[in-house]
């Protein structure tokens, strides 16, 4: 069972947002379903307007969250958030002074709380809002450190310092995160890691732009999503049937080619999925800069080290 909790709140009473609801829709959308329209998250979306978010609102959903048995608990926020002497916040509507909307750390006591009584496996959060970095941290003698129970993730905006940008109707992080989910951040087989949504993010912001925070306290990544893998995945346990070792060359010859004379539908097809793995970047060509020159050249083909992660994976029954 995996369910998601997504909030967006535009409609502050003195500093109007403009990009918060769309991106909640957004990441409504991209979590509900993986690539080939199979479910993934069951998403509960809660955006101001329709209804009101205010904290008291705000506990109750976070609070159903992290309450029942679930394999995944994923909460998304996009709305203001704000750094006082007391910590961090989840701005809600009815924000006021001393009483601004729901204290991150309390976010965190119960994602914490819901994975060591392991009534949740695993549970990710993502914030776009302001000042999100300070998420997941303990503070003293101003030193600061994460604070989480195995099994929590949380990837943020920016810093606990830093503001977070809006752009043409949307988060500049969501946009970012999104592209991550819809394929920007899958691996070979289709599989998107928050840890791998923090990379594609991480390298898409500049030196000098907002710096997206990555906190984690997991002995596995969970898949996010599945989107269409580079290579299907029975072509790709092929690659320990025809590479022997991990440094191993696999001969070419001009049977391989499609267009040779005569044919050899054998070698053809393996010749196909060579050419996948090439794609992938799994293999390349020994001695030319293209698989067909190598096989017309009667020359070779060997694994990548992204190739050679692979095939230990398959070696290992782990795919």
């Amino acid at each position: 069972m995996r369910r998601a909790l997504i909030i967006g709140i535009d409609a502050y009473p003195n500093a109007r947002l403009h990009g918060c609801v769309n991106d909640a829709q957004a990441m409504g959308e991209v979590l509900a379903r993986n690539a080939n329209g199979s479910k993934n998250f069951d998403c509960k979306l809660l955006t101001a307007g329709k209804i009101e978010i205010d904290e008291a609102a705000l506990r109750y959903h976070i609070k159903e969250l992290f309450s029942f048995p679930a394999d995944v608990a994923l909460f998304y926020f996009a709305g203001h958030g704000q750094f006082t002497t007391f910590g961090g916040y989840l701005v809600t509507q009815d924000i006021k002074r001393y009483d601004e909307g729901v204290p991150m750390d309390d976010l965190l006591k119960l994602a914490n709380r819901a994975t060591r009584k392991r009534i949740i496996q695993e549970v990710v959060i993502i914030l776009d809002c302001c000042h999100s970095g300070l998420a997941g941290n303990a503070e003293e003698d101003d030193f600061s450190w994460a604070v989480l129970n195995e099994g929590v993730s949380i990837l943020t905006a920016s810093r606990g310092s830093q503001t977070a940008d809006e752009i043409g109707g949307g988060g500049v992080f969501t946009g970012m995160v999104c592209a991550a989910l819809d394929g920007g951040a899958a691996d070979v087989t289709g599989k998107v890691t928050v840890a791998s949504v923090y990379t594609y993010v991480d390298e898409l912001l500049g030196a000098w732009e907002q710096r997206p925070m990555f906190k984690s306290h997991v002995s596995r990544l969970i898949p996010l999503r599945y989107c269409e893998p580079e290579v299907d995945l029975p072509i790709l346990r092929k690659l320990s049937d025809y590479f022997e070792a991990a440094d191993y060359e696999y001969p070419l010859d001009p049977s391989y080619e499609p267009d040779a004379r005569p044919k050899h539908p054998e070698h053809e097809e393996i010749f196909a999925h060579l050419q996948k793995f090439r794609a992938a970047h799994l293999v390349v060509p020994v001695g030319e800069d293209h698989m067909y020159f190598a096989a017309m050249n009667k020359k070779s083909c060997k694994l990548t080290p992204r190739g050679q992660y692979y095939w230990d994976m398959i070696r290992k029954g782990q795919l």
